[in-house]
């Protein structure tokens, strides 16, 4: 393909499995990633009190990452700056570009990650999304060498100029991310509906910056490809399951087989398959025609792919078909 991909690894626990194993999971297919080649970047999310997500603590990921890795670019996508603090992102964030330079990504989103309820566990200001562009600006300027807030430095951090990226499911992302001259990434793995209005917002509104001079915009799906059409059908409805579990909540790794059958057979399991709407299903034939169809839906610069196949050694088949497209 032209086009360059890149992978968001969602850290999905299975069930049955443990955050332990899940973890391990992550780091294997990271290290066959980055030894295949033919990936831009490797990003891991921000979400907290979920059971079936296990990079809640994703600095922390994003470090285990890159020092099993060689050359591929890791970073989050992203972390929910309303849950910190901006010198504290800029000093995580930090540390990691200095132990491995020119690899860091750092993706920044306006959500909480979470429900109200943990969201006060998190012990952050309901206000805090409200102040979401000054605290990237902020943030920005702890990364560079012109900080924000005089006499506060990031140390480590400090002229590390991590690339930062804004990442949205609507309007309010994409306007940012032109005003501020980022680049855009927009969640439409599972929020398609103003996909396109927001990518063209993005694009009209652009104003060249420090660190970019042109818009560089990425859109997300998910993919589960496999070497057959049948296995690869089959692995779709297994996702979609999973999907249904974690979107259940706190308690959606407990929900029995014939709960989860109920849940898709309602108004909530509707609203779940449709945020799956843009998801390529099948074999390399398949999956390349879909992916070139998104990018010309999208007028995405780069494609992140959700590698949501079940099993570990599926997934590492799904990414040595998807770094020969």
């Amino acid at each position: 393909m032209s086009i360059p991909l890149s992978i968001l690894d969602l850290a999905h626990v299975a069930p049955g499995q443990s955050t332990r194993e899940a973890l391990q999971e992550s780091i294997a297919l990271a290290r066959k990633a980055d030894q295949l080649g033919g990936f831009e970047r490797l990003w891991y999310a921000e979400h907290h009190n979920m059971r079936t997500i296990a990079s809640a603590a994703t600095s922390v990921l994003v470090g285990q990452v890159l020092a099993a890795t060689q050359t591929i670019r890791v970073g989050a996508g992203g972390v929910m700056l309303p849950n910190h603090s901006p010198l504290v992102i800029a000093e995580q964030f930090g540390t990691l570009a200095e132990l491995y330079p020119d690899r860091v990504d750092l993706g920044l989103g306006r959500a909480p990650g979470t429900d109200q309820q943990t969201w006060q566990a998190l012990r952050r200001d309901p206000r805090a999304s409200d102040r979401f562009p000054q605290d990237v600006q902020e943030l920005q300027g702890y990364l560079g060498e012109r900080t924000a807030v005089p006499g506060i430095h990031a140390y480590p951090g400090w002229g590390t100029r991590v690339p930062l990226y804004v990442l949205g499911s609507s309007m309010f992302g994409a306007q940012l991310a032109a005003t501020l001259g980022l680049p855009y990434a927009f969640a439409s793995h599972f929020a398609p509906d103003q996909l396109r209005p927001a990518m063209q917002a993005y694009r009209d509104r652009f104003r060249p910056s420090e660190q970019l001079t042109a818009p560089r915009a990425i859109a997300a799906l998910n993919v589960i490809v496999t070497d057959d059409l049948e296995s690869a059908q089959e692995a779709h409805g297994q996702v979609v399951r999973q999907r249904v579990r974690a979107m259940a909540g706190r308690r959606g790794a407990d929900l029995t087989e014939a709960e989860v059958d109920l849940a898709l057979s309602s108004p909530f399991g509707a609203q779940v398959q449709h945020m799956m709407q843009h998801t390529a299903v099948g074999t390399r034939t398949e999956v390349a025609a879909y992916l070139e169809q998104f990018q010309e839906l999208s007028g995405a610069d780069e494609l992140m792919v959700t590698n949501v196949v079940p099993g570990l050694e599926q997934r590492e088949r799904a990414l040595e078909i998807l770094a020969t497209l």
